[in-house]
């Protein structure tokens, strides 16, 4: 396709620039330098020196020009390998740099800090598009627990999570407004649920009496003691929210909400009013805001949690689930989401002129112009800012 367009319009008279080009960028490379050299992380690039480990990316992903010169002209495409670019080259990286300023001068850029599909083992967020990759997600099992919080009545109202290491950072309980909620007496305790819930926890509850029913809206503004005592004092916290994505599919029908490592959380969380915290640093690492925990990878810290909290004994249930999960698709490793800050189009703002413009272009199928939707979107992660040369070899892109 590359070549077959540009020389139907050179045959026709048009005069066709068919500069071949070397796609440097991205993260691929960054990982095999460091794999070749022993090292990983950003600060062990850095201590390896910032200036050398960008000569070793721009020689690891040159190696291979050859190769592509030699299959490229047995294709028979017409393409100029002597006046060929690289995106590591200084030009062309400005022309980037140029594009974003005039962007940014426009008022279409933006830093957020939201949560995003995070890559602890590249130390960088992901885009949407990365995680929608056909070898993202993967089947894994993971622990999941029902955990009870105590009420400020003395009632223990239930959550279910698929994500342990994130309860130390728990700051706030999500229902749903509209969905039935039971009181049951059990040994001597009174546990709160989802009533459509509860026949999926007779094991646990068996004989329980039901002692009432009240709705999620009349639960809403309730408080309850914190699990943990890391984040205790935190303003406005530990307060049973509504949220309209709570549903009664699985778990308990509340939902246990970490702002610093769930879209939904952080969104539900700032809008009453609980900032939140990110007690984890670049490499998926608790840091010394949980100092029980500092330093464990949040995957390795499950089992520590989950023993911690059945001495406590606050688990009703411990059980595994399994699910498909997204992976960083370049190391295989699971992704955690994780508050950061980055840099963000606001596409919003273009929407309709891009929708209106859509329409005068000529889409081969024709059907693909009303299909393709647009919408806010995230820059592409462009890695750790240590290298200005990745990929594992030059990709064509010209």
């Amino acid at each position: 396709m590359k070549d077959a367009v540009p020389r139907y319009q050179t045959m026709r008279g048009k005069r066709v620039e068919r500069r071949f080009g070397w796609d440097c960028h991205g993260l691929p490379a960054e990982a095999e330098a460091e794999r070749q050299l022993g090292i990983s992380g950003r600060q062990a690039i850095t201590d390896f020196g910032i200036d050398k480990f960008n000569e070793y990316c721009k020689v690891s992903v040159l190696q291979y020009t050859s190769d592509w010169e030699r299959y490229v002209t047995r294709q028979a495409r017409w393409v100029d390998f002597a006046n060929d670019y690289k995106t590591l080259d200084t030009n062309y990286m400005e022309s980037v740099m140029w594009a974003f300023k005039t962007l940014y001068d426009k008022g279409l850029i933006y830093m957020g800090f939201r949560v995003l599909p995070y890559s602890w083992a590249l130390e960088t967020p992901l885009s949407n598009t990365e995680t929608r990759m056909d070898d993202a997600y993967k089947q894994v099992q993971d622990p999941a627990l029902t955990v009870a919080f105590t009420l400020d009545d003395g009632d223990k109202i239930l959550a279910w999570t698929t994500t342990p290491w994130t309860l130390p950072s728990n700051l706030a309980l999500a229902v749903a407004p509209d969905v039935t909620y039971v009181r049951v007496r059990h040994e001597g305790s009174v546990y709160v649920l989802a009533e459509e819930r509860l026949a999926a926890y007779e094991r646990e509850l068996e004989g329980a009496e039901v002692l009432g029913k009240i709705e999620g809206s009349a639960l809403v503004g309730r408080t309850y003691q914190p699990l943990f005592p890391y984040f205790a004092d935190q303003p406005n916290a530990f307060r049973i929210l509504s949220g309209d994505f709570v549903t009664t599919a699985d778990g308990t029908g509340v939902v246990h909400m970490a702002p610093g490592f769930g879209e939904d959380d952080q969104r539900v969380c700032r809008d009453n009013g609980i900032d939140l915290v990110v007690p984890v640093d670049s490499r998926g690492q608790f840091t010394s805001e949980v100092p029980d925990y500092e330093g464990t990878l949040v995957f390795d810290a499950n089992p520590l949690i989950i023993r911690a909290l059945k001495e406590r004994g606050v688990v009703l249930r411990h059980e595994t689930y399994d699910h498909a999960y997204p992976h960083c698709w370049r190391t295989g490793k699971p992704l955690i989401y994780k508050a950061v800050s980055s840099w963000f189009v606001d596409v919003t703002k273009i929407k309709a002129r891009m929708v209106e413009l859509n329409q005068s272009i000529t889409w081969v199928p024709d059907h693909l112009r009303t299909a393709a939707s647009v919408s806010g979107w995230k820059m592409p992660a462009t890695g750790r800012s240590a290298a200005i040369a990745s990929g594992v070899h030059p990709f064509p892109c010209g």
